[in-house]
This record gives C-alpha cells, structure tokens and sequence, in this order.
C-alpha cells in the first residue's frame, strides 16, 4: 500500500507539472483548471490514497462498479470529495446514478435529463441527496462516420442546454467532450477550437455553463491551450489496468 501510495504521489505531480506547463504557455492560471482523477477499474483503496494527496475531484463510467466504489468508501473521504460519472448512460440507470454522483458529465439527449431530474427529485425527498444534481452536455466532435466518441451533435446542443435549465433538479454547468478518433494532434487542437467556440455560445444563453471539460491523459496541454477548465486522467495519474 505504501508503494501504491508513492507510486500515485508522483503521477500526479508529473500531471500538476504538466498542467502548470500548458498554462504557463497558454498565459493561464492553474487555478482555473479542475482536475478529475479518471478512477475506473480501479479500487477504492486508489481513491483513498488519491484524496489523502489532495485530489477533490474523481471520475467513474461504469455505474456498476462506481456505485458500489463510492459505497465502499470511509463517510470522512467521501465527503471531500465531487464523483463526476462520465460514462455514456441509459435511462434506466438514472436514478441510481443520482443517489451517488454529484456530477454527471454525459448527458447527450432529452430522454436522459428527464430521467435524471426524476432520479434526483426522488433522491431528494428520501434523502439520498441534498443537493441538485450538476451536469454537463456532453458533445459530439466527430466529422466523419467512424470519428465520433460519443454525445449530442453541436446543432442539438440548444435545445439540450434549455431542457436542462427548464427542469427543477438539475443545474447546468457547460459542456464536455472527447477528441475525435483518428485524428493528429492538428486535427484534435482544431476539434477542441470548435468546442471552445460552442461554449462560448451556450453561455450567450446559459451564463452559468461554464465548464469547459475536455483533454485527458494524451491530449490535456492541447485542452489547455482551447480553454479547457475541466481535465479528465486516467492513466496519467493511475497507471495502465493492473
């Protein structure tokens, strides 16, 4: 446990560093950056370990396995911590998920916010929660047939943002994606310009959609340099799946 212990000590400086890098060279503050701690496939002993270094912050996909982790873990952790779930969701696990995340990051169609605000209404009155549920439009930008990683398309994006403000238990806080597929690094900084831009369109309408969640272990320094407020690490910061 020791080793496991320094082993993500010093992952996760390496991504400080990187991130105060990127900053430093896009004339940014770090402080403007949140950093999510990708902790999928991992056990909640990681995430114990991960709190005790000063993370906040912790993302799962799986609502399985990340319901019973956050379960699992000590009342004390689990208070200092936001669970943001970042996995694509189905409807009918809405519910569940509204009992344990504070965050849901993948909401890319009418039918989910629906089933979200009920699960957090219900949540809510039994005392599951006590707070609304935050969310995040998650976005498509993908062009071509196979290049998508999931999301609403950017036309939709809108509609979605205002049936997301129109409902009682949930609060919209911006806007998230991936980097397409199959793409360099020039076609990733180009996607990630075009996310820049569309948020900064939905908070003509939206001033509170201020997230900007995009970059992950491969690609933060570019999401950095596109505005990105919010970064998600996985093995940057956990290692390869033991």
């Amino acid at each position: 446990m020791a080793d496991r212990g320094a082993e993500l000590q010093a992952n996760l400086a390496a991504v400080h560093e990187r991130i105060a890098t990127a900053c430093g060279d896009a004339v940014r503050d770090p402080a403007e950056i949140t950093l999510v701690a990708i902790t999928k496939f991992f056990p909640a002993s990681d995430i114990v370990h991960l709190v005790d270094l000063g993370v906040r912050h912790v993302g799962e996909n799986k609502d399985q396995e990340a319901g019973a982790k956050v379960a699992e873990l000590p009342a004390e952790v689990r208070e200092l911590l936001t669970v943001h779930f970042v996995g694509q969701l189905q409807s009918n696990k809405a519910a569940h998920v509204a009992r344990y995340a504070d965050v849901v990051q993948s909401v890319d169609r009418t039918k989910i916010v629906k089933a979200l605000d009920r699960g957090t209404g219900t949540a809510l009155g039994e005392g599951g929660r006590h707070t609304p549920l935050e969310v995040t439009i998650q976005v498509d930008l993908g062009e071509g047939a196979d290049a998508g990683r999931g999301g609403a398309a950017p036309a939709d994006v809108p509609a979605l943002a205002d049936a997301v403000a129109a409902t009682e238990h949930l609060r919209l806080r911006g806007v998230m994606a991936v980097a397409p597929l199959g793409v360099d690094e020039d076609g990733t900084a180009a996607a990630f310009q075009r996310f820049a831009d569309l948020s900064a369109r939905l908070r003509a309408d939206h001033p509170d959609a201020t997230w900007i969640s995009a970059g992950m272990s491969g690609d933060l320094e570019t999401a950095v340099t596109h505005g990105a407020t919010h970064l998600r690490v996985g093995t940057g910061i956990l290692g390869t799946r033991r």
